[in-house]
């Protein structure tokens, strides 16, 4: 089998055994190259702490980009899910899907609004994704199981694995209110006009350009919610194949003056051919305790008719 996570053949009450692609591959070639392979089963164990390769994006997890709105970079945010251990009438199973790793975010929202009742929905969601962890406990960048694994990317995991400590400090959030939402939706039914600028101007803690043809620029607004007097500056991994820059790069909330700063993301293709989808990102840092990164998705088009979702 190809994950650790699929375990659904081994609910039958059958005997088995789940490894994933890589190990298949080495199981495959000592039995084809050994006169007399032996197989050892050993009793189950429970590994803790150290040596554990985790976490990891799972092979069901559902992935980006949007078909409806690729604009809008999907999905946000990735929490555990996979084998874990839930409470059933008399007894406890090990569950796994999306339905385990809702109640965990769900949890962490929850324990957010305690600490801050006065944030909105908006800034709560951007709290938990510029602050979701990139790697793994090794501080190697975290891997998707697909066919062979491979590094994660923004449409595996969104901004990363849900980090709840962080998550109570972001130093900044991107926050969205109601009439903006009430416009964006209006737009995507056609009730206004010339709106493919604002959908990609929705104050999302993420950027995403399906169509970049030579050069666009995108807005986006941050507010304190750390120190007064605290500086950011912009840290920037561009996606391949683009030029990008921010303006300005370093933002001050002095005392006294607004808790909220706009800034411009300016984006430029470098590539004169049709490609998919390449990843960066944008950080907000003050050097110290708060790095605010948003994901950052853009695929260059050079002729709409030849365009993929990919």
């Amino acid at each position: 089998m190809n994950s650790l996570d699929s375990l659904m053949a081994c609910k039958a009450g059958m005997p088995c055994v789940v490894v994933d692609y890589e190990i298949a591959q080495k199981i495959a070639s000592y039995w084809k190259n050994t006169e007399n392979p032996i197989v050892k089963v050993s009793p189950t164990m429970t590994v803790v702490g150290d040596g554990v390769l985790s976490p990891r994006v799972a092979s069901f997890s559902s992935r980006g980009p949007s078909p409806l709105y690729p604009g809008i970079l999907k999905p946000d945010i990735t929490a555990p899910g996979v084998s874990i251990l839930a409470a059933v009438r008399g007894s406890y199973v090990l569950f796994s899907g999306t339905s385990m790793a809702c109640p965990h975010v769900s949890a962490v929202t929850t324990l957010l609004k305690s600490i801050h009742p006065d944030w909105s929905p908006a800034m709560i969601k951007s709290a938990i994704v510029t602050t979701a962890s990139v790697t793994d406990g090794f501080g190697a960048p975290i891997e998707a199981e697909t066919v062979p694994r491979k590094v994660a990317d923004p449409f595996d995991f969104g901004g990363g694995h849900i980090n709840p400590d962080r998550a109570s400090d972001p130093g900044l959030v991107y926050n969205v209110d109601a009439r903006e939402y009430n416009k964006f939706f209006n737009c995507t039914i056609g009730l206004l006009h010339g709106c493919e600028s604002y959908q990609l101007n929705l104050n999302l803690p993420s950027i995403a350009i399906p169509d970049l043809k030579d050069h666009v620029t995108v807005q986006r607004t941050i507010t304190n919610v750390g120190a007064v007097g605290t500086t950011y500056h912009a840290v920037l991994e561009a996606p391949a194949g683009v030029v990008m820059s921010v303006e300005p790069s370093m933002v001050t909330f002095a005392k006294g003056s607004s808790t909220s700063m706009t800034f411009r993301v300016s984006f430029t293709t470098r590539r004169r051919v049709q490609g998919g989808f390449t990843f960066g990102s944008l950080t907000w840092s003050d050097g110290n305790t708060h790095s605010v990164r948003i994901a950052v998705a853009v695929r260059t088009v050079i002729q709409d008719f030849v365009a993929d979702t990919s």
